[in-house]
Parts: structure tokens; C-alpha cells; sequence
């Protein structure tokens, strides 16, 4: 069965969170921010499966949820038991408050207690990887701010000598903000690191090749481009341009998740390892 868009917010109707005769535009989340709406977060809390410290595994596929703090090893190796990972995508808090709005969940802290955060998570992450593994990071740029953490954070992770750098990525969003005195802001940040030699496949976008006239002599033959080329489309550059942001009309979408992550975005830095 289908759930209408307000359907889960007339469970608590006494909130008036959904306004009779008045719309909000269709671009916009029902569902607001539960760190700024103390009433609605008590009322959902008690629906959660999951508190802290609890673990659920599939018992179909093995995936595993935790409520956990990343901080804390105990806890990292509560999850991971006794195995090693090839591959850790995470998405820290940025730093950067959200709407102009800073919270428990959405908060903004001083940029030193924001690195030393950083460095106890990674360096526990380390712990857990296998001699050969990936690590990718989502971080965020606050321009109104130096733009920290992202120049900060990079230069932190250079004291990890566990890890090398292999590439700085940039997700192009098709809809940004910003205001008409400032170039839109469109994009989002992922840096990718290694500890020691990960294998490496190579991932094709959906983008059909349509430039040619690259030519080269191949065993005593002129051959252009799409001759010598291994896919019909074109291999992804560090600026992706090529996947939709999560928004309001995408299945995936999760109504108060403003940095939420595209699926197509996680199944290509999956596929690469």
C-alpha cells in the first residue's frame, strides 16, 4: 500500500504540523527537521527499534545497523567483531549548521574540537581496515566560515601516515543554493584515501562518448578515439555530473535528511574496490 506524503504526520495530529488549506510549495518537505521540533522527536523516539549500543544484522544478506559511537573503538569493534574491511564510506556531522540553525544533531562546534572528533573516528576506522582498503569521506565547506573544515580536515589527515590520498571528488548538484549576490552553491565533497595498494576498477557512466577526432598511430594503423576506447561511454573525471541529487521526488529520499547521499553515488565508489 501507497503512504500518502502527510499520511505518517496525521498520526499526531495534535502537533498541527500539517495545516489544513495552506500548501507549502510543491518542492517541500512535509516533515521538518526533528532536531528543531522537540514535541514530534518525542513522539517518533518511542517507534525507534534501535537505542544506543543495540545492533540489528540481516538474517538474509548479514547487513548490519548500529547505533554506535564512532569515537569509541569498543564500540567500532562491537560492530566489526573480528573482521577487516576493503571499504569505508562515511558521512560525518560537517560542521556546518544546517539553515542557520545549530542542534544536538545538526551542530556547529569549534573547528579544533571538530578535527580531534575526526582524528578519534579515523584513526579507529584505520583499525579496521584490511592492509589493503579504501576510505572515503564526505566533508562539507562552510564558505561563510573560511570554508572549514575542508581545507583543515585535509591537512589533519596528513598526519595519518597510514593513509595516502587518491583523489578529491566533487558531486555537481543539479538544484544549489545560495542567494543572487553569489554563485549558486552546487557542490559536494568526497575524499578518497588508501591505506596500503587496493585494487582499483575502473567504473563508465551512463554518458555516451560523442567527441572524436583523437587520433593515433596503433600498430602502424591511424585509429581515433572511439576506435581505441573500452566502453561507449565516457569514464567519470573527479567532478561526477552524470547523478541526481537526493530530492523530494526520488524514492530514496528521506524527508529531513538535507545531506543525504545518492544510492548511484555509493554503488560507484562501492564498485571500484
Amino acid at each position: 500500500m501507497k503512504i500518502r506524503e502527510t499520511q505518517s504526520l496525521e498520526l499526531f495530529p495534535e502537533l498541527g504540523l500539517v495545516k489544513k488549506g495552506k500548501s507549502k510549495g510543491k518542492t517541500a518537505e512535509n516533515l521538518q527537521r526533528l532536531d528543531l521540533h522537540g514535541k514530534l522527536k518525542k513522539k517518533i523516539l518511542p517507534l525507534c527499534r534501535l537505542k544506543y549500543g543495540e545492533i540489528w544484522e540481516d538474517p538474509i544478506k548479514g547487513h548490519k545497523v548500529g547505533v554506535l559511537d564512532a569515537t569509541k573503538i569498543e564500540d567500532v569493534r562491537k560492530i566489526m567483531r573480528s573482521e577487516k574491511t576493503k571499504l569505508i564510506i562515511n558521512d560525518p556531522p560537517y560542521n556546518v549548521a544546517v539553515g542557520n540553525a545549530s542542534t544536538d544533531n545538526l551542530f556547529k562546534i569549534s573547528l579544533q574540537d571538530y578535527l580531534d572528533f575526526s582524528k578519534k573516528w579515523i584513526k579507529n576506522a584505520i583499525k579496521v581496515m584490511d592492509k589493503d582498503a579504501h576510505l572515503c569521506i564526505w566533508i562539507g565547506a562552510d564558505y561563510k566560515d573560511n570554508f572549514q573544515p575542508l581545507p583543515d580536515f585535509m591537512i589533519m589527515m596528513r598526519e595519518l601516515e597510514e593513509l595516502k590520498p587518491k583523489n578529491f571528488i566533487t558531486l555537481r548538484n543539479q538544484r544549489g543554493y545560495g542567494t543572487q549576490k553569489n554563485w549558486m552553491w552546487v557542490r559536494q565533497e568526497l575524499l578518497h584515501y588508501v591505506k596500503g595498494n587496493p585494487k582499483f576498477r575502473v567504473v563508465y557512466t551512463d554518458i555516451p562518448k560523442i567527441l572524436r577526432g583523437y587520433y593515433k598511430v596503433v600498430n602502424g594503423r591511424l585509429t581515433e578515439n572511439l576506435e581505441r576506447s573500452k566502453s561507449n561511454t565516457i569514464r567519470p573525471g573527479n567532478v561526477w555530473v552524470d547523478i541526481q541529487q537526493v530530492f523530494y521526488r526520488l524514492e530514496e529520499n528521506v524527508p529531513g535528511c538535507y545531506a543525504q547521499k545518492p544510492l548511484k553515488a555509493i554503488e560507484e565508489v562501492n564498485y571500484v574496490h
